[in-house]
């Protein structure tokens, strides 16, 4: 997180205004095709039969005038009519889904530990059991402190790397919580982050600003080896991690800045060949900052020698649009794409607003340009904004806060994670869809479909306009019809 390139904390309200204006041939939810998807036409003009038995479609609901937060309802299948319908095609699959979910910063976790063992353990499982809760299912780490962390620290401050050692902190907070949520949902994708390397590995030889200096590239992809074993260690298994956070924004703290030609040497010839020599299966992704930027992670995977070390490319919603990832994709299709960081804050308190503009560019833009997941920032914290490192940002808001009288709020980002990570499972599908019927209708409706691991099929839909819509949803020979609120966030499961 870095607050100076926030635009979107001077926007507002407006934002959902500016972000309804946004065009792009890469939407879902416009009925095209997702270029890279099976495009197969008899699949279209005759959908495959869906072979589920009959029966009641689980629907959740959530208004912007939050008289419906998360509220399940259930519709059964029929034959009745409507405007529109939405054809779902579960032969014409798009990406294969990661997870849902936000960081766990030191913050996070130092506020989650200060619960009582059994507020905690009723949270965890709310946020993180896909049956009792709403199934969060991929969280983000720094490796090491972040702003939003109780001091700075990185696991190696002795100048040798043979001093590296997780850090008191986060043995106490961080590596408990991790515990108990694993506990709960053993399959949970962890990805982790730097802020900043020992600082000592930098020209600044400070927190904030420099780079690293290349005499230490070795030690540094060393430091992220004996990261990933200690780690494993206490049982926690680092699916993937990104190089460094935000890595044009020079001067958080902690922060360092690193060029694409600084990144893709230190992946080429140092990280990439370390972790293939010491069997380190952890995937390693690139960029890990905004929109604005996508030539930076497209001239590193233009090489080929640090290509066949990458998985894939990292983005923040803070500058540029969304549709920036889907030129990464175009040109580097067999690359993932990932969404891993924005935050609510003080900026923008309206909840509908924020609903809107969250659900209309974090899940629907990126989804519908191929991301493989959604991470927002800061799960918990507390009705200060923090704790949270002077210098870093000072009004973030976490998905949930944690009152000083114990007592949680949960914000539109708590909701809009929920209504994903509730039914889009890890592993599940993007699908491509068709629409026929009255096509006017969509200019202020948008949906994305999927399809799970199971076989029950997922619509995410949201009406922006300030009238109901009665929509069918139709896959094979079953067809449900629901009519949509006004201004409202409407998730569909089936099978």
């Amino acid at each position: 997180m870095s607050i100076s390139i926030h635009p979107m904390k001077n926007i507002h309200n407006s934002l959902f205004s500016f972000a309804s204006g946004m065009l792009s041939a890469c939407l879902i939810f416009f009925a095209i095709l997702l270029p890279g998807c099976t495009d197969d036409s008899d699949s279209v003009d005759n959908p495959p039969d869906d072979t589920t038995q009959l029966g009641d479609v689980r629907v959740w609901v959530t208004t912007c005038n939050q008289a419906y937060l998360f509220k399940e309802q259930s519709v059964s299948f029929s034959d009745d009519v409507a405007p529109f319908t939405i054809r779902v095609d579960t032969l014409n699959r798009c990406q294969q889904v990661e997870g849902f979910g936000a960081a766990l910063t030191g913050s996070s976790a130092y506020n989650l530990r200060r619960m009582t063992d059994s507020q905690r353990t009723s949270l965890l499982t709310e946020l993180f059991d896909p049956v009792k809760g709403i199934g969060l299912s991929y969280l983000r780490l720094s490796i090491g402190s972040s702003d939003f962390s109780l001091s700075l620290y990185t696991y190696c401050d002795y100048p040798s790397i043979d001093s590296f050692a997780l850090h008191p902190t986060d043995l106490r907070d961080l590596i408990p919580v991790l515990k108990e949520i694993l506990a709960i949902n053993p399959a949970i994708k962890i990805m982790a982050t730097p802020w900043t390397p020992p600082i000592w590995m930098k020209t600044s030889a400070a927190w904030s600003g420099g780079s690293l200096i290349p005499d230490f590239y070795d030690e540094y992809a060393e430091y992220f080896v004996r990261y990933i074993r200690a780690m494993a260690g206490e049982g926690i298994t680092i699916d993937a991690i990104s190089v460094q956070n935000e890595p044009m924004w020079e001067f958080g703290t902690p922060g360092m800045k690193m060029t694409w030609q600084e990144q893709l040497t230190f992946i080429r010839d140092f990280l990439g060949p370390k972790f293939a020599a010491e069997d380190i299966s952890t995937k390693i992704l690139i960029w890990d900052h905004n929109w604005d930027m996508p030539d930076y992670p497209i001239s590193i995977l233009s090489d080929p020698a640090a290509y066949m070390y990458i998985a894939g490319s990292a983005f923040h919603g803070y500058g540029g649009e969304y549709s920036a990832m889907l030129s990464v994709h175009n040109q580097f299709p067999q690359k993932g794409l990932y969404f891993t960081e924005i935050s609510g804050g003080g900026w923008a308190t309206n909840f509908g607003d924020n609903l809107k503009w969250t659900i209309e560019n974090v899940f629907f833009g990126t989804l519908s340009c191929f991301s493989k997941n959604v991470l927002l920032w800061n799960l918990v914290l507390d009705d200060n904004w923090g704790p949270f490192i002077q210098g870093g940002c000072s009004n973030c808001r976490g998905v949930i806060t944690l009152n000083s009288d114990g007592s949680l709020t949960r914000f539109n980002e708590y909701y809009a994670l929920a209504h994903f990570a509730k039914a889009i499972r890890p592993n599940a599908y993007m699908l491509g869809t068709t629409v026929v019927g009255d096509m006017s209708q969509l200019a202020d409706f948008k949906y994305v479909a999927a399809q799970n691991p199971d076989g029950s099929k997922v619509v995410v839909a949201m009406n922006f306009s300030s009238v109901g819509k009665k929509l069918a949803v139709r896959c094979g020979s079953n067809k449900f019809t629901f009519t949509v609120q006004p201004e409202s966030l409407v998730t569909f499961m089936w099978r």
